[in-house]
């Protein structure tokens, strides 16, 4: 079977403890963590983590049967201010170094843009800004490989500097090292005007090119609205085609940790009960 988490953010922000029993009471098995969102008053900044820390917060999450799947970090990799863009990298650093203290291999961000806020820009899609990024990642995947943690890299369609499937494979030929991952979070590749093929054809294509390298799913919904993507809902209250992404998650990525977004507390139970019994059908 998949293994179902939330985003700890989700529920937050608070300390450590609360936070792991807000998560524990919806029965799940595993969190991704991104500790500036999900812990009041934590910096982005690098320079405040530790062992101690870490070991700290992973024993409040096991102590509820709770694994630290994925650590949250995200940064703009193509920041437009290059000193912005180095604290920013440092800080990414920072987590890998720290990850096995979690319980954790996997350090997770999206790609940016040349907008400061991730915003879409017309060059973001150029061969420049895709340079930048290449090397935004090579430096954190040689700090990766030195640290036995994983760079998990998740595309975003249409604004983002790794938007399309072609630029994800792409990334990876570029970069070749086990040390770079993808976290596959279909709804986000699926472009803002939709795709022209079956969701199902789309995923098939997906893992085709770089379905080696995912090592984590994130699942929400999406509807549609004249044409366009128009609300990011809770898993089982939009279009996604769910039962066609779990029957190939089944056969190719057996056991792997799918994480649940846009839920909340009211909205987790439900989500989670629609995933779980969508997912046991494809078994």
């Amino acid at each position: 079977m998949l293994r179902f988490g939330l985003r700890a953010h989700d529920f937050g922000p608070c300390e450590a403890g609360p936070l792991a029993d807000r998560i524990a009471a919806c029965g799940v098995s595993c969190v991704q963590l991104a500790l500036s969102k999900a812990f009041p008053g934590f910096p982005a900044l690098p320079g405040r983590l530790s062992p101690g820390f870490a070991k700290a917060t992973r024993d409040s999450f096991t102590a509820r049967g709770i694994d630290i799947a994925v650590l949250g970090c995200y940064i703009n990799p193509v920041h437009p201010d290059t000193e912005v863009r180095e604290t920013q990298l440092r800080r990414f650093e920072e987590h890998l170094r720290f990850a096995r203290d979690f319980g954790c291999s996997l350090v997770g961000t999206e790609t940016g843009s040349l907008n400061p806020d991730c915003s879409w820009h017309p060059d973001t899609g150029g061969k420049a800004a895709f340079d930048a990024l290449c090397g935004s990642v090579e430096r954190l995947v040689r700090i990766a490989e030195r640290c036995g943690s994983i760079v998990a890299i998740e595309p975003v369609a249409d604004q983002h500097t790794v938007s399309s499937i072609e630029r994800t494979k792409a990334l990876i030929d570029r970069i070749d090292s086990p040390a770079l991952g993808i976290i596959f979070d279909p709804v986000n590749l699926i472009p803002r005007k939709g795709l022209k093929e079956s969701q199902a054809d789309f995923f098939e294509r997906a893992f085709e090119a770089f379905g080696s390298r995912v090592v984590a799913v994130h699942l929400k919904d999406f509807r549609m609205a004249e044409g366009e993507k128009s609300e990011i809902v809770a898993p089982g209250s939009g279009e996604f085609d769910f039962t066609a992404f779990f029957r190939l998650l089944q056969e190719k990525k057996p056991g792997i940790e799918a994480l649940l977004e846009n839920t909340s507390p009211a909205t987790a139970p439900a989500a989670l009960e629609f995933v779980r019994r969508t997912a046991a059908e494809q078994r």
